[in-house]
């Protein structure tokens, strides 16, 4: 690609750095109240997960105390619970993803060559929400009412009343909000990477870590909803009485189990591959040349991604499940070990290739791989069902998951940070401290775990607060013990070296790793991602584009200046990274805050059943994001052009796939009907574990479902013919919403009429209540479809839609292509599967 670059005087540099930072930076008085930028919001997302892991790593040093001699009586059996299960939640749900998450948003839109990702307020939104479920969960354990029935949470004890309490509607309910932030930050960053990466960056030149992260994100979208569907059917059962989980009304605890695993399992993968993203970072720049093997570690990602769901069902070896079961998924869980071996191979090729600086981070980084290749022994140690057998729920299982997850995760983050502080601060870490703080955490990490394998394989099970002298566990948890607060202590040194005092380096180096991707031309001094968009030929641009770090800081490529004053970033083509746009982002606004907090009073509230705060916390809630998608998003620009640079001008509105906003729709919509599919895994695995599923209770019958059926595909007929009529002038569009409006309003009606005209009990039975939970679902969506064409009729009556700026009814259109397919799978399997039913 051969463009003739800018060159300004230093008086024109200076007078465009002013403006960049006129429109980037935040008033202080705003700065931690608004979404600011997408690197900000990264860096109180990190922040946060870490302080939330400190937190579960005390409880875990709790844990430990208690287990040290046997017949210990320093917690009672009921804090021991809350302590246990809490630590697991919050390893898991506060830290491993969110961390991961807030060090994508910090780093892509750097890595990527963009001025910012395109949903800065959502990503805000997605952390306030976190920063919320996160204090309401672990809050409780101060309040004597912290969930203590385990991380995964099994009926019948977590739907016991009695014994579980409100501890498991926190942890429904408060897990439920904080998944909402996990998805927002997985469109954020899907979106991003496809959309917005810079000029010449193809899909195949993009960094190790964006393709990744690309993979974890869409990892999220299929793993994350099924745990969302069960939180659904799991709170019904306790709040309303549904027996979903009620084996003596047709329910069944192993749905539970299948919906958690299918998440759960993929969770280890979502959890492990971005910390192989920082490896692959890290090892590069540590062996100075190009990773061996792109395209093979790259297929490796996407199989381990893809395989990582066809494993859920090895935690269930021992719940009784056919013999062709066990053989499929033992097989599954033995061949994932392939991908995964290939992408560590390939780093050991790299550096044999190369010549290696030891440092910290490649420390810490060959540290944890070496524990994660143990865990991963086990692993396929307890992959083997008679191995699982006798391994299942003991120490042998605990001792496996921390060496995965540690040696997989916490290793890889800690020679992360190492690697990116300077990125961050423009300074670097203690190569002393940090190589203090390695070997403590690495001796302390193996003493404390290793001995686990053992006493697992005498038969200590796991959670139990403690146990008789006789059995012979008491040296291995001793030694466990004391192998836990020496890891800790390698925590705190590392602590310790991230808040110390540091001197200032006496030359400013953006690059003092002499890294070869982009992200190093980055000023931790300024707001934006890069102070001008490069143009991009190689996978490690500043090892093989000469000048280039020196050229996009004065400002020689795409968008050098913010003459318009708003925030602008290029979107580009997903395959050639072309590009087609310059967007204009959101800037400082209350409106994110206000939407997370009230959509937590919400959540909140309905833990304690209080039902009119829950209703006026629901109604803020959507005012605050009807304004905030009124106000932020689809507005009718100033200019239908501006000039982004190189003698290139391109349009600043676009609308259907070309857009960020069709993009983020279907990408929501992916992972919404990934729980609707969940829900009718659930009604079609009742209906196969029970011989008489339908007789206890008559269907909804024929008529009715078809009914709604026919209305919905009509409202989604008329939403087309709208976006169509659009085209053309607003009248016939106005009209055309206003029917499809109307008649999708009689379709949801209609949908609820099957189950309530013919008296389907909900609290009797599972299959009346899986009926009624499906059809709320789709009439939920319903409703929702209603508000959106109401909303693009309002737009157009105030001239914010026209035939040319029709960026709404697109998105609404995609969004009833995804309603009408939910509408057909709904209404066609409550009416005629089976046919007894009626």
């Amino acid at each position: 690609m051969s463009v003739e670059l800018g060159n300004f005087s230093p008086e024109e540099r200076a007078a465009q750095e002013k403006r960049l930072r006129d429109t980037w930076e935040t008033p202080k008085g705003w700065r931690y109240w608004t979404s600011v930028n997408n690197s900000e919001i990264g860096l109180w997302y990190g922040v946060t997960a870490f302080v939330f892991m400190l937190f579960a790593g005390v409880l875990g040093l709790l844990i430990r105390l208690q287990l040290v001699v046997p017949n210990n009586d320093f917690m009672s059996a009921e804090l021991f619970n809350q302590v246990f299960t809490l630590h697991g939640t919050v390893m898991m749900f506060l830290f491993a993803v969110p961390i991961f998450e807030a060090i994508a948003i910090f780093l892509l839109p750097s890595m990527l060559g963009a001025r910012e990702l395109p949903f800065p307020r959502l990503s805000a939104f997605g952390y306030w929400s976190f920063l919320l479920g996160g204090i309401f969960v672990c809050g409780s354990i101060f309040f004597n009412a912290a969930p203590n029935a385990g991380w995964f949470m099994y009926p019948p004890l977590a739907t016991d009343k009695e014994y579980a309490g409100i501890g498991a509607d926190i942890w429904l309910l408060g897990l439920s909000f904080i998944e909402v932030a996990s998805i927002a930050a997985a469109v954020e960053i899907i979106v991003g990477i496809m959309k917005c990466r810079a000029p010449g960056m193809r899909i195949n030149m993009m960094p190790m870590f964006a393709w990744y992260l690309l993979i974890v994100a869409g990892m999220i979208l299929f793993a994350f909803p099924p745990l969302i569907a069960g939180d659904i059917l799991f709170e019904m059962e306790r709040m309303f009485n549904w027996p979903f989980f009620d084996p003596s009304r047709g329910g069944d605890p192993l749905l539970w189990q299948h919906l958690f695993w299918i998440f759960g399992h993929p969770e280890v993968y979502i959890v492990f591959l971005p910390a192989i993203a920082l490896m692959a970072m890290i090892v590069p720049t540590f062996s100075q040349r190009p990773i061996v093997g792109y395209s093979w570690i790259v297929l490796a990602a996407v199989g381990t991604g893809f395989l990582s769901f066809g494993l859920w069902v090895h935690h269930m070896f021992a719940t009784g499940l056919p013999q062709i079961s066990l053989a499929f998924f033992s097989a599954a869980s033995e061949a994932v070990a392939i991908p995964t071996g290939v992408q560590i191979f390939v780093f050991i090729a790299t550096m044999l290739a190369g010549r290696v600086i030891f440092s910290v981070p490649m420390l810490f980084g060959a540290g944890g791989l070496i524990i994660f290749v143990i865990g991963g022994l086990t692993g396929v140690m307890v992959a083997l069902v008679p191995f699982d057998w006798q391994a299942h729920d003991t120490y042998f299982i605990v001792a496996h998951l921390h060496y995965v997850l540690i040696g997989g995760m916490f290793f890889p983050i800690v020679a992360g940070i190492y690697y990116y502080f300077p990125f961050v601060t423009g300074k670097k870490l203690s190569d002393t401290w940090g190589k203090v703080s390695f070997w403590l955490m690495f001796t302390g990490f193996n003493t404390a775990f290793f001995p686990m394998h053992f006493s697992g394989l005498r038969g200590m099970p796991r959670r139990v607060f403690t146990y008789p002298e006789e059995f012979g566990w008491d040296i291995f948890n001793l030694v466990s013990t004391i192998g836990a607060f020496i890891f800790a202590s390698g925590v705190a040194t590392f602590v310790i070296d991230i808040f110390r005092p540091k001197e200032k380096p006496a030359e400013r180096n953006l690059n003092p790793w002499n890294s070869g991707t982009l992200e190093w031309t980055n000023d931790p001094d300024e707001s934006w991602g890069m102070r001008s968009v490069p143009i991009i030929t190689s996978r490690y641009p500043l090892w093989d584009q000469p000048n280039l770090q020196a050229d996009i800081e004065a400002g020689r490529f795409y968008l050098p200046d913010a003459k318009s004053g708003r925030r602008e970033t290029l979107v580009t083509s997903v395959l050639d990274a072309t590009p087609i746009q310059c967007l204009r982002v959101g800037g400082v606004s209350y409106v994110t805050i206000i939407a997370a907090l009230a959509l937590g009073g919400v959540f909140i509230a309905l833990t304690f059943h209080w039902w009119i705060p829950t209703i006026i916390c629901a109604i803020i809630t959507f005012i605050a994001i009807i304004y905030w998608l009124w106000t932020g998003t689809a507005q009718i620009p100033d200019t239908a052009e501006t000039d982004v640079g190189l003698g290139l001008s391109l349009p600043v509105y676009v609308s259907g796939p070309a857009s960020v906003g069709w993009w983020a729709m279907f990408i929501t919509m992916v992972g919404d009907g990934t729980a609707f599919a969940s829900l009718i895994f659930g009604y079609f695995f009742y209906w196969t574990v029970h011989d008489d599923y339908t007789g206890v209770s008559a269907g909804p019958g024929v008529f009715w479902p078809m009914v709604a059926l026919v209305l919905y595909l009509a409202a989604w007929g008329l939403t087309m013919l709208a976006r169509q009529l659009n085209e053309k002038g607003p009248v016939g569009c106005r009209a055309a919403l206003v029917a499809a409006a109307v008649v999708t309003i009689a379709a949801s009606l209609a949908g609820l009429a099957g189950p309530y005209f013919t008296g389907m009990d909900p609290t009797s039975n599972v299959y009346p209540a899986t009926v009624w939970v499906i059809a709320l679902w789709t009439v939920i969506h319903g409703v929702v479809g209603v508000v959106m064409q109401l909303y693009c009729l309002a737009r157009s009556l105030t001239g914010n839609m026209t035939g040319e700026y029709d960026q709404d009814i697109r998105n609404v259109t995609l969004y009833w292509h995804f309603m009408a397919f939910t509408a057909v799978v709904t209404f066609g399997v409550l009416g005629l599967f089976p046919l007894v039913a009626s």
